[in-house]
């Protein structure tokens, strides 16, 4: 598995303010594309995405794993590690979290036909979540799953699994609350770029066999916690003999 160094500087023009950053989300909201269905659940390849941070470091850890959509077949995967690029500002998190991303994205051998981030798509205050961000970036069709509902209302979907309700804000539906498994809480699943709701709810279906949140979460959030663990372990031991830790 590669592991590589998010760039200290991860893209041309990277706001530094809050008043930057939503500009930024202002020009690329515009160019989320939301009348394409995306491509079909349980072909092609699959990416999930996540992240981990030690805030007293100044870490961030981001994980890439893609997996085989029919069989679930870990068959990639690849992780990035680095200094924060951004400040925690509500509704601002993905130019805290798309530059480790981007970094983890861009070492894969296999790039994915689809992308599963662990957040939001257009339920976003301002309808360019992550998901979003990350999808007009690079192109790629893209979901995000949540596994709280934000600030957004909806009603308890059945209890069977693929039970389904809306997820509104002031009567504009921005996504789904799911039910993955019978009896369990749901998750909620927005439109990124290029992929349609029932689709994506499909694809979030096809990817939860045995448990609540996608395979793509559960390999992409382990992923990432342990290589945020092995880079403290190395920098303590730097430091413990002497040695500059990198970064």
């Amino acid at each position: 598995m590669a592991t590589v160094p998010v760039p200290a500087a991860p893209l041309a023009d990277w706001p530094a303010t809050e008043e930057q950053a939503r500009e930024v989300q202002d020009a690329l909201r515009a160019r989320v594309v939301l009348d394409e269905t995306g491509p079909p659940p349980r072909t092609g390849t699959v990416a999930g995405v996540d992240v981990a941070y030690d805030d007293e470091r100044d870490l961030v850890a981001a994980a890439a794993v893609v997996l085989d959509a029919d069989t679930l077949d870990v068959v990639a995967e690849a992780a990035a590690v680095g200094r924060n690029s951004f400040p925690y500002v509500p509704g601002l998190l993905a130019f805290r979290e798309i530059p480790a991303v981007l970094a983890a994205l861009d070492a894969l051998r296999r790039p994915p036909g689809l992308v599963v981030c662990d957040g939001y798509g257009l339920a976003h205050p301002r309808r360019f979540g992550l998901a979003s961000h990350l999808g007009v970036l690079t192109g790629l069709p893209s979901i995000g799953v949540a596994k709280t509902p934000f600030a957004f209302a909806h009603r308890d979907p059945g209890h069977v699994r693929g039970s389904t309700s809306p997820l509104t804000d002031g009567g504009e539906v921005v996504g789904r609350a799911l039910r993955t498994r019978d009896g369990v809480k749901p998750v909620f699943v927005s439109v990124g770029h290029r992929v349609g709701l029932d689709n994506a709810c499909a694809h979030v279906l096809a990817l939860t066999p045995r448990y609540r949140v996608p395979e793509t979460t559960r390999r992409a959030d382990a992923l990432c916690r342990r290589v945020l663990r092995e880079e403290i372990g190395r920098r303590a031991s730097a430091e413990g003999t002497g040695e500059r830790g990198a970064g």
